[in-house]
């Protein structure tokens, strides 16, 4: 019986060592590549049979709306299970995937389990269930852990690091004040805040700095806390016409924003993996203009 074989699109890195490493510890045997980009994965497309395209929205050279858009126009591949791996949840851009023939959705970030669960379900309505089945362990896949990300990247083996708090511990104002409960979180948000999106959920955030490699942040403490490693989007809000930035990431640092044990606030070091221009343009003119430092510094 043939390999199940899976093509991860990401220009990202992190990404695709994300999703090859979450198949494999789940699917031992399963066949994977990846490419860089649409265009990369067009040209191992017209040499190589793949059962499955996991691919990200926005990249360089070809999208992966592009590359969709290229596939279905393909009489062999018109009917390849292809799921958009996507920080890009609004309601336009899932109606403009679904009329170019996007199989499915995984929304970034995502944990394993919701990795896996759209894997099956993808291969199971193409019929490769049987070989799937084949290779896979059997395990607890309803099993959840508190960090899918970190798990998939170091095996389950590694602890939350917790950096020393900051000397100065003082909270900044505008964490000291609570949205009211009636208002959303996004419209309480101010320039100097944002919304960061983990597989857990959603956090308003305050950011403290940004640079073209990363943003420190501040959030309230929740039940569950954020761990190293873990994937995260950080959403930024444009101009005036009130688009979204959507910066893809993932946590490089967890610490007590104030020197006790249960500290409220948590300052977050959240490394940044994309490598698309248009992004990195946009972070570029942000610093440039000293938002950076006029905006994005609390009480500044």
């Amino acid at each position: 019986m043939s390999k199940v074989s899976v093509l991860v699109v990401d220009d990202a890195p992190f990404i695709r060592d994300l999703v090859k490493k979450a198949l494999r510890g789940h699917f031992p045997g399963i066949r994977i590549e990846d490419a860089i980009n649409g265009r990369k994965a067009q040209q191992m497309l017209t040499r190589e049979r793949f059962d499955l395209i996991l691919c990200d929205w926005e990249m360089p050279e070809m999208s992966g709306l592009e590359l969709l858009t290229w596939c279905r126009a393909q009489d062999a591949l018109k009917t390849l299970p292809f799921i958009m791996v996507t920080s890009r949840g609004d309601k336009e851009n899932v109606v403009q995937a679904i009329q170019s023939g996007v199989s499915d959705f995984i929304g970034k970030p995502f944990s394993n389990e919701q990795l896996t669960s759209k894997v099956r379900k993808a291969l199971g309505r193409a019929g490769k269930l049987d070989a799937l089945a084949a290779s896979a362990p059997v395990r607890n896949m309803a099993t959840g852990m508190a960090n899918d990300s970190l798990a998939a990247l170091t095996g389950g083996k590694a602890e939350v690091v917790r950096p020393a708090a900051p000397a100065s511990a003082a909270a900044p104002a505008p964490l000291l004040q609570s949205p009211a409960p009636a208002k959303p979180a996004a419209a309480a948000a101010g320039r100097g805040q944002g919304q960061l999106r983990l597989a857990s959920g959603t956090l308003a955030c305050v950011i403290k700095a940004l640079s073209l490699k990363d943003a420190q942040l501040v959030i309230r403490r929740g039940e569950t806390l954020p761990q190293v490693l873990e994937s995260a989007v950080l959403d930024l809000e444009q101009g005036e016409g009130g688009e979204i930035a959507r910066l893809n990431g993932y946590l490089h640092a967890v610490a007590a924003f104030e020197p006790k044990p249960d500290s409220e606030w948590l300052q977050l070091s959240l490394r940044f993996v994309d490598c698309d221009p248009q992004k990195l343009d946009y972070l570029s003119r942000l610093i440039a203009r000293g938002t950076a430092q006029r905006h994005f510094i609390p009480g500044a």
